[in-house]
């Protein structure tokens, strides 16, 4: 059994497992 997350961002769902690294899209705050 492998421990992992699930991330919402930008409009996507990815999987992570420990020690593993994302690159993920820079999100601009709406003002």
């Amino acid at each position: 059994m492998s421990t992992y997350a699930i991330i919402k961002t930008g409009g996507k769902q990815v999987k992570v497992e420990v020690g593993q690294a994302i690159y993920v899209e820079k999100i601009i705050p709406e003002a």
